[in-house]
């Protein structure tokens, strides 16, 4: 829908032939060019590109080759991190936005979801596991805080469809009433509303909140977002986060919003895509864990996929259900895969 405005190709203009844009690393909003690879391909995103789209294969590839040691992203080391370890946090969540396929951003995700994992084995957040997992895992003490504080933007990013469903949910809880909201996002605690819906700041609880949406099992959970945006209606029925909210991240979409009508579509746009997202269907709880088995095995192992697929005829049959109104990505399926419902 707005992939072909003056926004994505300003961006695309810029990349380079290698995939990459200026620096790698910054997620505050661009105030000079060249912009970061992080800000072109997060921009580039909500402009609805995916890893379908060349400038995003290219980039991804650009990221693997730094991921396996071919490339250096040239950005100064920073000494408050283990830099190396946070370097490929970094490409791989990234890498991940866009496909769930690479062999080696799949490999840090899966370090990442062993430590969250253990620092949440008994139900609540556990610091000292945390870094004692931290320290298993990659032999060395963490240095720096947002390497064990782990709610900023990487993490909750990366491991969102990787954990348990028991985990999960203790996750979820916690990023929600995390003092300090999710770093580089937003923040506030995000069980706290904006005060302001015509602002920036509601605009960037939205980014956080649709974050969230990556946990699937609790999005009902976030029903009190939807409440809000329902709330916030304007007369037409439609959604405007105001003029205040244009910070060239999210907003505009569209190529201008001299028109007011313009930037009420840019808005209900994206808030629509959201609640969409937010709201659950209700159906069976096997045929849900099995869809969600599908999607997280979809672009890994063919045999993985395959009995994720049996699983989810079998709970088919079980509760009388059918694919009415299924998301269209469980409905892209294999000959065998459809030989199975």
């Amino acid at each position: 829908m707005f992939k072909t405005g003056k926004w994505a190709k300003e961006i695309i203009s810029l990349q380079k032939p290698n995939g990459m844009w200026g620096y790698f690393h910054t997620l505050s909003e661009p105030t000079k060019t060249p912009i970061t690879t992080e800000q072109a391909l997060r921009r580039l995103s909500i402009l609805g590109y995916t890893i379908e789209d060349e400038c995003i294969a290219k980039a991804v590839e650009y990221m693997n080759d730094c991921l396996s040691g071919k490339e250096q992203i040239p950005d100064r080391r920073e000494k408050v991190h283990n830099w190396d370890i946070f370097t490929d946090l970094m490409l791989s969540t990234w890498i991940r936005r866009f496909t769930k396929g690479n062999v080696l951003a799949n490999q840090v995700s899966d370090k990442w979801t062993s430590i969250i994992s253990s620092a949440f084995a008994g139900g609540v957040y556990d610091r000292d596991a945390c870094e004692l997992a931290y320290q298993k895992t990659f032999g060395i003490k963490p240095q720096g805080g947002r390497l064990v504080d782990f709610v900023n933007f990487y993490q909750v990013s990366l491991i969102a469809d990787c954990l348990d469903a028991h985990t999960e949910a203790a996750v979820f809880d916690y990023i929600l009433n995390h003092e300090n909201g999710i770093y580089y996002v937003y923040d506030n605690p995000l069980s706290t509303l904006p005060e302001t819906f015509m602002s920036k700041q509601a605009s960037r609880y939205l980014s956080a909140m649709e974050l969230m949406t990556g946990y699937r099992r609790n999005r009902h959970k976030l029903q009190f977002v939807v409440n809000w945006l329902n709330r916030n209606k304007n007369e037409n029925g439609m959604w405007d986060m105001g003029a205040a909210a244009k910070d060239h991240v999210h907003f505009p979409l569209s190529d201008d919003w001299k028109r007011r009508s313009v930037r009420e579509n840019d808005c209900t746009y994206r808030v629509r895509k959201f609640i969409d997202m937010a709201t659950v269907r209700v159906v069976s709880e096997s045929r849900q864990e099995a869809i969600l088995r599908i999607e997280e095995t979809g672009n890994r192992d063919e045999q993985d996929r395959l009995k994720a697929w049996r699983e989810f005829s079998q709970a088919i049959r079980t509760s009388n259900e059918t694919l009415e109104g299924e998301p269209e990505r469980i409905l892209f399926r294999s000959p065998e895969e459809t030989e199975m419902l």
